[in-house]
């Protein structure tokens, strides 16, 4: 990758568009503010934790060595007695909190050097049920809804300083839509937990240097949406995707939008995938089984489900493991059931990560409740949008991004305006991505023979194969949007015919059964002689 100066690439994005703005970021958080907790007895876990603190300049002082088994999932009496005890006891020690007791004679932090708790690869991540009692009758009486006492290791740790509060159920988060970084003193009783860990210690050592060399640039590219549709009962949830369409939009990213019940077919060509907010499927598909597919470095990704991050150890299960696989280099999930009104909120991660906060305090911002199910993967200072509105150095394949963004703050207030500026830089600039980038904004606003004209556009822009194909398959879902079922078959057979070979034509394979399912097999005749 090859990088232009800043002040070259400004040069050019004045002349297509305009002046850019410069806005101010929340203040970062002060590595002295960040303790590290890794497993004693792996030196791949001690090796990932001084590898970290050496990035982010956190003293070593603040790493914490535990004596911990080797599993993801442990008992309460294992969390309480080999992580909790020893924790507080280490930050007892070391006079990094005075605690005091409130009206009801709990013991909590007053005075809290530190505010976030990493967890390295190495430390346990689940804590399991206890065993339910049984009745009379010998049958084990389950907890009611949402008074279970199984959680995540991550989420019971934010209240490490609290001597004493009820562990079946969520508590409510003190910083839930909050917009004031974590430094503010009445937020001193809680710590904000996050961990790098996943599949391989490998993967784990990339998301450090992803994360930081990402910030340096900032995270540019493409983000993709994925609905759900399936009810009033999850409405919530795409409502979360719809709003952060329209924050996207906002920003100047360009941002893909599945609208039908079904998630994105395999092998979707999800090019540039910056950005990647989806539900509800309870294992990776589409893309994601694409084995050329990954995503840009430093991206955010999540897909919404109860069971996320079950195993963030397995790179093919679930949704945590294969997301960190595919090469993002953050993501938030949930170790067992949280129920919807427990999990993060996507809108408000999103719109926090734009405004310049960083992962840790986004992602708490964006959950409603502690002591729960969710965790939060990733370098906890990482800030993707740190330089959107600054003055970066500017990576060759991200300019088209960048000029994306300085005209949709110049123009977005003129929507013809900024299309003809796009037209005119993307003839300009021979650039797929500019064509793309406003075919989608003109389907969002429901210019359907314009968006066409775009995509088409794009599709002669875009050198490669994979992309011309994104091109119909945006033209596609027009056409199925619109109720055209047999225009919407018609480009598929057609697409089919020009990309034969292509691994991502699977895509198309997967709509046509989706738009005309084949007839179910034959029923096999009984053997002779069988009742």
């Amino acid at each position: 990758m090859t990088f232009r100066s800043y002040p070259v690439f400004a040069f050019l994005a004045v002349l297509l568009f305009g002046p850019a703005s410069l806005f101010a970021l929340p203040a970062a958080i002060d590595p002295d503010q960040v303790a590290i907790v890794y497993r004693a007895e792996s030196k791949e876990s001690e090796a990932l934790a001084v590898s970290y603190a050496r990035a982010r300049n956190i003293p070593s002082v603040n790493l914490i060595a535990l004596n911990l088994p080797d599993d993801g999932t442990i008992t309460r009496s294992i969390y309480e007695s080999r992580i909790r005890n020893p924790l507080r006891d280490h930050f007892d020690r070391e006079i990094w909190w005075n605690r005091a007791a409130d009206s009801a004679g709990t013991q909590v932090p007053v005075r809290n050097k530190i505010r976030v708790l990493l967890l390295m690869k190495g430390v346990p991540y689940r804590i399991k049920r206890e065993q339910a009692p049984k009745d009379e009758n010998g049958k084990i009486v389950r907890p009611p809804r949402g008074k279970e006492d199984e959680a995540s290791v991550d989420s019971e740790l934010v209240y490490l300083g609290v001597s004493e509060y009820e562990v079946e159920g969520p508590l409510n988060n003190l910083y839930y839509q909050k917009e004031k970084g974590i430094a503010d003193p009445s937020l001193t009783p809680i710590l904000f937990t996050c961990r790098i860990d996943g599949p391989s210690y490998e993967i784990c050592q990339r998301i450090i240097d992803d994360s930081i060399a990402a910030e340096e640039t900032g995270l540019w590219g493409m983000c993709y949406l994925d609905h759900a549709v399936k009810g009033k009962n999850y409405e919530i949830g795409d409502e979360w995707l719809r709003k952060i369409a329209r924050l996207n939009r906002e920003a100047g990213i360009p941002t893909v939008v599945d609208r039908f019940r079904d998630t994105y077919p395999t092998n979707y060509p999800m090019t540039d995938a910056a950005l990647y907010y989806g539900w509800y499927a309870a294992n990776a598909n589409g893309p994601f089984l694409n084995s050329r597919f990954r995503f840009k470095k430093g991206a955010f990704a999540v897909h919404l489900h109860s069971f996320s991050g079950t195993d963030i150890y397995n790179p093919k299960k679930r949704w945590i493991g294969p997301i960190l696989n595919k090469g993002a280099a953050a993501t938030v999930g949930n170790v067992w059931e949280p129920y919807l009104t427990g999990t993060h909120n996507f809108d408000i991660l999103q719109d926090r990560l734009l405004k310049g906060y960083s992962l840790v305090e986004a992602a708490h911002m964006a959950m409603p409740v502690h002591s729960w199910q969710s965790i939060v993967i990733g370098d906890p200072l990482y800030r993707p949008f740190l330089v959107q509105n600054q003055s970066p150095s500017m990576a060759e394949d991200n300019k088209e991004y960048r000029a994306l963004k300085l005209a949709n703050d110049q123009w977005k207030g003129e929507p013809d305006t900024l299309t003809v500026k796009i037209r005119t830089a993307a003839a300009r600039m021979s650039s797929g991505r500019l064509y793309e980038a406003m075919g989608i904004r003109l389907w969002e606003e429901n210019k359907i023979a314009q968006a066409h004209a775009f995509f088409d556009s794009a599709a002669r822009s875009y050198p490669g194969a994979p992309d011309k194909l994104r091109q119909t398959l945006h033209k596609i879902a027009l056409h199925r949007q619109l109720n055209e079922k047999e225009a919407a078959l018609q480009v598929i057979v057609e697409a089919q015919a020009r990309f034969p070979d292509l691994p991502e034509s699977k895509a198309l394979t997967g709509l046509k059964n989706i738009l005309n399912p084949p007839p179910p097999p034959p029923a096999q005749s009984q053997k002779q002689g069988n009742p």
